[in-house]
């Protein structure tokens, strides 16, 4: 057989210093390596772990501010709606007190037409009365003074009275 180079069959010499010298590298590692690391590591971990909190918090507040950004819309919505409402009713209220009013006024300018027309009418028969009594009295003056003799005289005589009242 061929002779292997020593490192790979070390004799027991080795073997020892090889393992003391482990002990001491890994007595150094655990004394003073081994808690830097895993303080470090701890260190590393917490900030994760606070880091996923304050996510996990800031998906809450996200979430509840949604929702309160939900809430704020659904209430303007129903503001705006009343206010909708509100403004519809308004409108109506005016638009029914104007034409109330207009049919007040038409009203009373009617009743102040009719009132009117009443009083030129009253007038007017006034006027024809008098016109009538007065033409009456002519009449009579001219048929008194006037002595007719028949039917056939005092025919003409009307008609000729007519006649002078359809010219004036």
């Amino acid at each position: 057989m061929e002779s292997l180079p020593s490192i790979l069959t070390p004799d027991l010499g080795l073997l020892f210093w090889m393992l003391l010298a482990f002990l001491v590298v890994f007595g150094v590692l655990a004394k003073f390596g081994f808690p830097v690391i895993t303080k470090m590591v701890e260190e590393r971990k917490q900030f994760i772990d606070d880091s996923l909190r304050k996510a996990h918090e800031a998906s809450e507040r996200l979430e509840n501010i949604k929702q309160e950004g939900e809430a704020i819309l659904q209430e303007a919505r129903e503001k705006q709606a009343q206010m909708l409402k509100e403004a519809t009713e308004t409108r109506d209220a005016i638009v029914e007190k104007a034409q109330e009013k207009a049919r007040e006024e038409g009203a009373r300018l009617l009743g102040e037409a009719k009132a009117e027309i009443e009083q030129e009418k009253q007038a007017a028969i006034a006027d024809i009365r008098k016109q009538v009594a007065a033409l009456s009295v002519e009449i009579a003056e001219k048929v008194l003074k006037q002595n007719l003799q028949g039917d056939k005289a005092q025919m003409d005589f009307i008609n000729r009275m007519l006649d002078d009242v359809e010219k004036q």
